[in-house]
């Protein structure tokens, strides 16, 4: 396992994680639940492809509806030099927006002859150098990462029109610092955590509660073991994309590079 604190540097355990409140809140479920479903300007018949089964594509998701209100430019003057300050300012106004969970993030990963696999997690700390998610290190995510340390996270937040995308090397977390995360968790995570051996068959739901509940009862009035097979995942990013919807499918799209020679980022702007 790589040295994280080495490479890190200011890096001590996690105490740069922030506790994230993962309920929806109040204003957002009322603000969901009052939305109305988008409407265009007017009625546009239905394109020749979308027609009868077996012809056609079949249903056209979003077909009819525009996205206005989201269309807010994305220039080069305006963003930061550094795109971990962009990417703070960003989540932080998927904050304001009273999006739930703006840490939920999309995260790729490949065998060594490019099969690829996707799945969400909960991105624990977003603070340079590196994105922080954790993860069973014998699940099908951590046997790729193991045989091909690279990763793509997407963070994509609908209510700002906004998606980040990231690529980069990806690392363990140092042995202490997954450990003083796994400590944080309620207990009845540790516990799933120890009972699950993720992304392998099992034979029923029940088997996996018994298993859960024995664990429980062996460990009760005790504080559960830390398993070696868990911990977390540091993608260091040596590209950021930040993606801003636009009308008429003229979205802004910003690329920051590591700069050659380093350090510093190129920006560059992709045609969308």
């Amino acid at each position: 396992m790589a040295n994280d604190r080495g490479k890190s540097g200011a890096q001590s355990g996690l105490m740069r994680i922030s506790t994230l409140n993962l309920t929806p809140s109040t204003e957002y479920l009322r603000s969901a639940s009052s939305r109305a479903p988008p409407s265009s300007d007017a009625p546009r018949s239905r394109p020749a492809w979308d027609s009868a089964p077996g012809g056609g594509v079949g249903r056209v998701f979003g077909y009819g509806s525009r996205v206005t209100e989201f269309a807010q430019p994305l220039r080069e003057q305006d963003v930061a030099s550094d795109p971990f300050e962009q990417f703070a300012r960003w989540f932080a106004e998927a904050g304001e927006a009273v999006i739930r969970a703006p840490e939920a993030a999309a995260v790729a990963t490949a065998t060594p002859d490019g099969a690829p696999s996707l799945r969400m997690v909960l991105v624990k700390q977003t603070s340079e150098p590196a994105f922080v998610f954790f993860s069973n290190y014998d699940s099908r995510k951590g046997r790729e990462l193991a045989a091909n340390p690279r990763a793509a996270l997407l963070f994509h937040w609908d209510a700002l029109g906004r998606q980040v995308r990231l690529e980069g090397v990806v690392e363990r977390l140092a042995a202490a610092a997954s450990a003083e995360y796994v400590r944080s968790r309620p207990r009845g995570s540790q516990l799933s955590a120890l009972a699950s051996h993720q992304s392998r068959p099992v034979v029923d739901r029940e088997t996996l509660e018994a298993r859960v509940e024995e664990l429980a009862a062996c460990y009760a009035g005790r504080e559960l073991p830390v398993p070696d097979f868990w911990g977390g995942y540091r993608l260091l990013p040596d590209s950021f994309e930040f993606w801003q919807h636009r009308e008429d499918r003229l979205h802004d799209r910003l690329l920051y590079t590591r700069a050659d020679p380093p350090p510093g980022w190129k920006l560059v702007r992709l045609a969308p």
